[in-house]
């Protein structure tokens, strides 16, 4: 895992071992997956197990005790990401049993590839107060553009470079390209790089493999050469016959595409919350509201109240849009997208003021459970989760927290072991429970139910996420006292 020492292979010995793993599939062609985390690493086995060509894939991550231990656990067996989608594990499986799967941490394999498939993190600085008060946000390129280099220096001018990652607008143009273009000259190659730009639209959770496998793609090049090899590549991975692939004019045109799609999400979100507030001091149930609403179509995707917004995409990918019109374009800022996410990054906060509204007495001393650490229900992702900023005003408080996630067993953000069991985390010892996170083990398995019939005394619940079903709620009520976020109508 991360954190503990690895020892890195020697150069010549990796770059003999990639060499010899591609001559094991000399008809194949070769696919370098930059990046294994939570896109790259299931990308990679959809794409070790493509619908229509064979394929070996290499993927590629830095010798760096935070990212060197997710080679190891896949060269071992082990996927590095964590998830109850079946198809990850027999995907993982599949490609182990055809040996066309294989990670590195050595730029040699980029020499290789016929294909490389970038999916690197591509971060917002924020300058945020400890009440997550949004005071600026600046996006440093300096790594990306180095990850970008290290394939330009290396790959055949004939490869395809498709960019998966969540780009500022106008990245695959303005600073990409640029960039193989000097690379090329230093190399004494003419021409240039064939350069596509696709979002992913990844959900890790329960249909983790059908977001990438069978989902819609948006699509462009820089130039028809470009978008053909791109569009030829998808047609193998993805089901376009169910659903069909777009292409756009420009890969800023896709660029924009993804965080326009993010940031209308985020301000869906932004405007729920305000609504959320208003609701329970109306003494409303917003989800009976909400759901009204959705019965006309054209309102189908309102938003519902929750503790928070957390992941990688919804946090940042507004501010990417911000930043490139100002920076790239020399344009205004977007506002309303930045507001987004200032709203968006304090909702715990009401949560937390709910919290201490309803129990009236001093937090300090109160024992809390905390169910979920994960930011998505059903998955181990604690990529700036909104659990964060609640845990720690309940610890400013002085508040003694015990934590549980079915799926997270080492919170890296906080540097915390948390317990897996459910069942072991549930005693007597608590004057406060708070869901935080909607997993399915909550809802589906009887020891918690259960537990709260049993717990002997009255205990203060409260539900962040909308997590619990009606029948556990009616059962909370009937001895507990109780909360839930957007519901105002008890």
């Amino acid at each position: 895992m991360t954190g503990e020492k690895v020892v890195i292979p020697d150069g010549r010995e990796e770059q003999e071992r990639l060499e010899a793993f591609v001559a094991s599939h000399p008809k194949k062609p070769v696919v370098v997956v930059q990046g294994l985390g939570f896109v790259g690493s299931v990308m990679a086995v959809v794409i070790a197990n493509a619908l229509h060509r064979d394929y070996a894939v290499i993927g590629i991550d830095l010798p760096s005790p935070a990212s060197y231990w997710k080679i190891d656990a896949i060269n071992q067996g082990q996927m590095p990401v964590s998830s109850d989608d079946p198809k990850i594990d027999h995907f993982f499986k599949q490609a182990k049993l055809k040996e066309n799967f294989i990670a590195t941490h050595d730029a040699h394999a980029y020499a290789l590839a016929d294909v490389v498939v970038v999916d690197i993190n591509l971060d917002v600085q924020k300058d945020s107060d400890e009440q997550r008060n949004l005071r600026g946000y600046e996006v440093d390129l300096s790594g990306f553009k180095k990850a970008m280099r290290s394939i330009a220096a290396a790959c055949k001018p004939s490869a395809l470079v498709l960019v998966e990652s969540t780009v500022p607008p106008g990245t695959c143009e303005k600073i990409i390209r640029p960039i193989f273009q000097d690379e090329f000259e230093k190399r004494g190659i003419a021409g240039s790089v064939k350069l596509g730009h696709s979002y992913e639209r990844v959900m890790p959770g329960p249909g983790y493999i059908d977001s990438i496998q069978s989902f819609y793609r948006v699509y462009a090049g820089i130039n028809e050469d470009s978008a053909d090899a791109v569009e030829d590549f998808l047609k193998t991975i993805i089901r376009v016959d169910e659903y069909p692939l777009t292409r756009l004019q420009s890969t800023t045109a896709t660029e924009m595409s993804k965080v326009l799609e993010n940031s209308y999400r985020a301000m869906n979100i932004a405007f729920v919350q305000e609504w959320t507030e208003f609701a329970e001091n109306a003494g409303v149930n917003l989800f009976e509201v909400v759901d009204a609403i959705r019965m006309r179509p054209t309102h189908k995707n309102l938003m519902r109240p929750g503790l928070g917004v957390g992941g990688y995409c919804l946090t940042k990918d507004p501010l990417l849009a911000s930043w490139a019109s100002r920076q790239l374009f020399d344009g205004d800022p977007l506002p309303q997208s930045e507001a987004a996410v200032k709203i968006n990054d304090r909702m715990p906060l009401h949560t937390f003021r709910v919290i201490r509204q309803k129990i009236k007495s001093p937090l300090k001393g109160k024992r809390f459970l905390l169910l979920g650490v994960s930011y998505l229900n059903d998955v181990g992702d604690t990529r700036y989760t909104p659990v964060e900023l609640l845990y720690d005003q309940l610890l400013a408080e002085g508040c003694e927290i015990t934590l549980q996630d079915p799926y997270v067993a080492f919170w890296e953000e906080k540097q915390l072991q948390i317990e897996t069991n459910l069942e072991s985390v549930l005693t007597t010892n608590y004057e406060a429970l708070v869901l935080t996170t909607a997993h399915r083990e909550y809802r589906e398995n009887p020891a918690l139910r259960e537990w709260l019939r049993e717990f002997p005394g009255r205990l203060w619940v409260f539900d962040a996420v909308s997590g619990l079903t009606r029948e556990i709620i009616h059962d909370i009520k009937t001895k507990h006292q109780m909360a839930v976020i957007g519901r105002g109508d008890f």
